[in-house]
């Protein structure tokens, strides 16, 4: 199963202590910085990626571009925030969706269309540790699936469905 990964593009930029000081010189660095950071984890992992940004701050040229790097980004329209744009998708996307965003609104309302959510700082050590993995060779030995194990497991350790499926999707970044 396809993951679309929908990322809340500022959020995810002023809570990264490396994107955030290149926001703070100039916002469009920060962007750039974004956008090629995701596009080395889309070389190796392939999953869709759309970035979400607030359309008070789009430049006049990006405004018009959908992709760069085969990541979409989308800018909100005036009077429309970033947030409503997210929701929008993660209500056509539903399952498919993984939303990352540590808004407490866009989390709850992601979770009720069935879309697995992860914070941004979460989604910032997987994506790094993705692309260093994959610079120096190392292979991810959690891909293999089922590991012999003697613990038992039972009923009352068990996730509800919902957080199993998010589980899986998060362990598929």
């Amino acid at each position: 199963m396809s993951i679309h990964i929908i990322i809340d593009g500022y959020n995810l930029i002023r809570r990264s202590s490396s994107l955030s000081t290149l926001d703070q010189r100039d916002i469009q660095l920060g962007r750039e910085a974004l956008l090629h950071t995701l596009a080395a984890y889309k070389k190796i992992k392939r999953h869709m990626i759309t970035v979400v940004f607030d359309g008070t701050h789009a430049p006049p040229l990006l405004q018009h571009k959908d992709r760069v790097k085969g990541i979409k980004i989308k800018f909100s329209r005036s009077g429309e925030t970033a947030d409503t744009v997210i929701k929008k998708i993660a209500a056509r996307e539903k399952e498919k969706a993984l939303v990352v965003s540590p808004d407490l609104d866009i989390v709850n309302f992601a979770a009720s269309q069935g879309a697995a959510t992860i914070g941004s700082p979460a989604f910032e050590e997987r994506i790094t540790m993705a692309v260093y993995m994959d610079t120096k060779g190392i292979v991810d030995q959690t891909q293999d699936g089922w590991v012999p194990t003697t613990k038992k497991k039972g009923p009352s350790r068990r996730l509800s469905k919902r957080k199993r499926r998010n589980r899986v999707k998060i362990k598929k970044l």
